[in-house]
């Protein structure tokens, strides 16, 4: 396991997402043509298109995992690797959050604007420099249980199958998920799939961010805001990572021409950009702590057998 997820990250540190021919572009696109033609008000339609959409990936995914370690256990593994590897998007959330932390810092709103509207579905038009800097850190957090610490958490789990299961779920989640008179029934199987399978990762992931962060002030503002927050999984990891790097989350924001109340996350200073980098920091020191605890056990397997 320290081999595939250690791989990954570094291919994903290395390389970022593909330029061209990204797979999720192509499953974005098989993603449209299904809901054209499958839409209606219904949630079994709509728990039907997501299993055409996302079962006979899966199933290719875990025959040729199948296939490639019987014929090497190594072309298994590259086979693990290289499917994680194109789950995670750690390089990718690390150059957004950049972008939007150095356009703080120079006093640039549209620049921050611009910046923070490529990973956030709020009105950013609406935002001034300091929501701005609180919808970023708020993405980081987020988005780094997502994009990072779920996929690695299933592609450990269950392999290549695992995350690509992941990913397609989450990404359609992204398409279907929505409380919108067209996505409301028919989008409902994509979301509660999508909290399913981001319950328990997202319960690790706001434990790690206590831990490394302020542990009392995270596991307190878990305990007593994540409840009161709409997403289930968003809640726990947004209110630990807030809490963790004491900064103040949370609070209105535009959404469709509107201004929504929502409730206050963390405790501590206003955000800006130096929290932006450091949700980003408590992301990518969360990696290391999962992959040091991955190695933990092969590092101890070869010193006993020495």
């Amino acid at each position: 396991m320290f081999v595939v997820a250690l791989g990954s990250v570094l291919l994903d540190l290395l390389l970022g997402e593909p330029r061209r021919g990204h797979p999720l572009v192509a499953f974005g696109r098989y993603a449209r043509w299904l809901e054209q033609r499958l839409h209606r008000d219904s949630r079994a339609q709509g728990a039907f298109a997501w299993t055409l959409a996302v079962m006979p990936i899966v199933a290719a995914a875990a025959w040729l995992q199948w296939r490639l370690w019987s014929f090497s256990p190594w072309a298994g593994m590259a086979w693990a690797i290289l499917a994680l590897y194109v789950a995670l998007g750690l390089r990718s959330l690390g150059e957004h959050g950049n972008a939007v932390a150095m356009a703080l810092d120079h006093g640039d709103l549209s620049a921050t604007r611009a910046a923070v509207g490529r990973i956030v579905s709020r009105d950013v038009q609406a935002l001034d420099a300091q929501q701005v800097a609180g919808a970023a850190t708020e993405s980081m957090l987020e988005n780094g249980s997502d994009a990072v610490f779920a996929a690695l958490f299933w592609g450990l789990l269950l392999g290549a199958p695992g995350a690509v299961l992941y990913r397609l779920s989450n990404t359609l989640d992204a398409m279907w998920g929505y409380r919108t008179p067209r996505y409301s029934r028919f989008g409902w199987a994509a979301a509660r799939i999508d909290d399913g399978l981001n319950w328990l990762p997202a319960r690790l992931v706001a434990l790690t961010y206590a831990l490394l962060g302020a542990t009392a002030s995270g596991l307190r503002c878990w305990r007593r805001q994540a409840p009161r927050w709409k997403s289930p999984n968003a809640g726990p990891v947004m209110a630990a990572g807030a809490g963790a790097l004491r900064v103040a989350l949370g609070g209105a924001a535009p959404y469709h021409g509107q201004w929504q109340m929502r409730p206050e996350l963390g405790t501590g200073a206003a955000p800006d950009a130096g929290s932006v980098r450091r949700a980003l920091y408590l992301v990518r020191a969360g990696v290391a702590l999962w992959l040091l605890l991955l190695a933990l056990p092969a590092a101890s397997g070869t010193w006993g057998r020495g």
